[in-house]
């Protein structure tokens, strides 16, 4: 995503100074807050968890990469395979990617910074290798219109139960959640009709069962009751401050949700849910020793500490503000 960045570039600049960074499990345990070490790496835009290799998260670079798609172990933020799809046209503008009850891998080239300037986007697809080695896959390509007309987006979400494929619009003024077809074809265009309202959106994520959706934005998250391919009751769900924030999943169990962000060794956050027990539920709480380090002391305050963070940026940021008026009278 790039329309945003000068927007939040001294937020940002601040808090990359400012965060500490997630602590790598050093006990082996999968799943918890981790730094992606690869430096081909350097815009992850998307996020899903693997259910054929736990602890394992899929990841892809935004615009101005090629046909990859990188296996990161959240055990010690290493890169174990990049996969290389082939059969497809050259990546545009990849924003998210998603899992299927299927055991496919879905790959949203779905942004549009222009808003509307590209009549149609692209939805690739290929089944979750079984190995974890770097690989070249085919991949079949999905050619994706919305009813409605041409439209910016950044969120896949693949129905864990259904298989259907969504997507969320990204408007400032608010966005639509599109529902697919019932099956993806290569035979024509796939229409997205849209059947929702949702607000500003950078990535979404169905809950394991099904039943929840969180959508989030650069400074917050929501979720949303799901049911019958429609949104339900919304609340608001914890998420840490992170600069150029850009991805959400849940994790394999859905006991915790993982939050991902742009920039060289980017970080991704565990926050746990509230029940923790993977029935679904996107409320979420900051209660787990899983987020040592993610602005927390290891006594599990990942959204707390991550807020301070947040704080304290905004208040350099009006410091310098200050400051640079003064400079000026001066």
């Amino acid at each position: 995503m790039r329309s945003y960045r000068l927007t939040v570039l001294a937020a940002a600049a601040l808090l990359s100074f400012a965060a500490a960074a997630p602590a790598v499990a050093d006990d082996g345990e999968a799943d918890r807050s981790f730094t992606i070490e690869d430096p081909r790496i350097t815009e992850s835009s998307g996020l899903a968890a693997s259910r054929a290799h736990p602890g394992i998260y899929w990841t892809h670079n935004d615009s101005d990469d090629g046909p990859y798609v990188f296996a990161v172990d959240s055990r010690t933020g290493r890169t174990v395979a990049r996969i290389t799809m082939k059969g497809v046209g050259a990546p545009r503008d990849v924003e998210a990617i998603s899992l299927g009850p299927d055991g496919n891998l879905y790959v949203g080239d779905i942004g549009d910074n222009l808003n509307g300037s590209w009549d149609h986007v692209w939805i690739y697809r290929f089944p979750e290798p079984k190995e974890l080695r770097d690989a070249i896959v085919r991949a079949t390509q999905f050619d994706v219109k919305y009813a409605d007309g041409p439209r910016n987006a950044e969120a896949l979400m693949v129905h864990p139960k259904t298989g259907r494929v969504y997507i969320a619009s990204k408007n400032e003024e608010g966005g639509g959640l599109y529902e697919g077809p019932a099956k993806l074809s290569t035979g024509g265009d796939n229409v997205f009709r849209r059947v929702g309202e949702v607000p500003w959106v950078t990535d979404g994520a169905f809950s394991p069962d099904g039943t929840e959706l969180v959508l989030r934005s650069y400074f917050s998250a929501r979720g949303y009751a799901f049911a019958h391919g429609r949104l339900g009751e919304d609340y608001p769900v914890e998420s840490p401050l992170l600069g150029q924030a850009e991805s959400v999943t849940y994790t394999a169990d859905g006991s915790a949700l993982m939050y991902g962000s742009e920039g060289a060794q980017s970080d991704v956050v565990r926050v746990d849910l509230k029940n923790g027990g993977g029935d679904g539920s996107g409320r979420t709480g900051g209660t787990s020793s899983s987020s040592a380090g993610a602005g927390g002391a290891g006594n599990g305050v990942p959204v707390k500490g991550a807020t301070l963070t947040g704080v304290a940026v905004l208040a350099g940021i009006g410091l310098l503000l200050f400051l640079g008026r003064r400079r000026g009278k001066g």
